[in-house]
């Protein structure tokens, strides 16, 4: 499948009618005003939305990710990643990730991170799948 690699900014027509949707699939808690405003404040900290598109230019998959400086080294974290539920098993994610990691690599990291919740085995399989190592747990505490 051939897929292009794009970045996508709030107030383009693509963040409302193609990203939102993808996001709030894997976040569904997550209403489209809400994934507005975090669209725009997330892009204001420097996070970047990397969709793949296929030939036909339907977006199939998107990953949200943003490069910090560590105690652990310049890392690039991946907030969110998705592939729509119809495109799941065709290479996207694998790709997806793969852009993700070129990325990374020539924005001098020396780290590439991302969380999955706990209860997403789906994921865990993919992730281990493709040589990603389970580091660290992630702690939470609900503040509202």
């Amino acid at each position: 499948m051939e897929l292009t690699f794009v970045d996508v900014k709030p107030g383009e027509p693509a963040m409302t009618a193609e990203v939102g949707p993808l996001i709030r699939a894997l976040r569904p808690a997550l209403t489209a005003d809400g994934f507005a405003a975090f669209a725009a404040e997330a892009h204001d900290q420097g996070v970047v939305f990397t969709a793949a598109l296929d030939a036909r230019e339907r977006y199939l998959g998107v990953a949200t990710h943003r490069v910090l400086t560590t105690s652990r080294g310049r890392t690039l974290l991946v907030d969110d990643m998705v592939t729509a539920l119809d495109a799941r098993g065709a290479g996207v994610g694998t790709r997806l990730l793969a852009e993700v990691e070129t990325r990374a690599r020539a924005a001098g990291c020396e780290r590439l991170e991302l969380d999955a919740g706990v209860a997403n085995h789906g994921a865990h399989r993919f992730y281990h799948a493709r040589r990603m190592a389970i580091t660290a747990l992630h702690f939470v505490r609900e503040l509202t």
